[in-house]
């Protein structure tokens, strides 16, 4: 028999799929962490700009929070009753918050120039040879 049969036999064939996908998410948190820890932490936060570093930093400490909730779940201990519940939601908290500085960044800023200009060419001004007879409006314009 070879390994794998052995390992079938261990465990309930309904969660094979599960961990497979497991084992998956595994490898690629693996990967991502070698990638991250081949540039020294001083070298890569010099490379980004504070908000960046923010977001790197809350990640970093979500991705070890959420790796130790599985550890608990993996060792019988409820993760939920754990203190671990309310670490995740702190940093959830303040991943909301670098969100709302980042969706202020990105938001459309009023170009002061463009509208003054535009809003004094949708005024009313009268001519010059209206201007000393008659402070009503042009035919067919509105005074605002």
């Amino acid at each position: 028999m070879s390994e794998d049969d052995n390992n079938m036999e261990e465990y309930p064939t309904e969660i094979h799929d599960y961990l497979a996908a497991f084992e998956k998410s595994l490898g690629s948190v693996d990967e991502m962490l070698k990638t991250m820890m081949s540039i020294s932490r001083s070298e890569l936060l010099q490379k980004l700009d504070p908000l960046e570093q923010a977001k790197l930093d809350l990640v970093s400490v979500y991705t070890l929070n959420s790796m130790f909730w599985v550890y608990l779940a993996t060792q019988g201990i409820n993760p939920k009753e754990h203190p671990v519940k309310q670490e995740l939601e702190r940093i959830r908290t303040y991943m909301n918050k670098v969100k709302e500085i980042t969706d202020k960044k990105k938001a459309s800023k009023l170009d002061k120039g463009a509208a003054s200009r535009f809003v004094k060419n949708a005024l009313w001004e009268p001519n010059a040879e209206n201007e000393h007879t008659s402070k009503t409006p042009a035919k067919g314009k509105k005074l605002q």
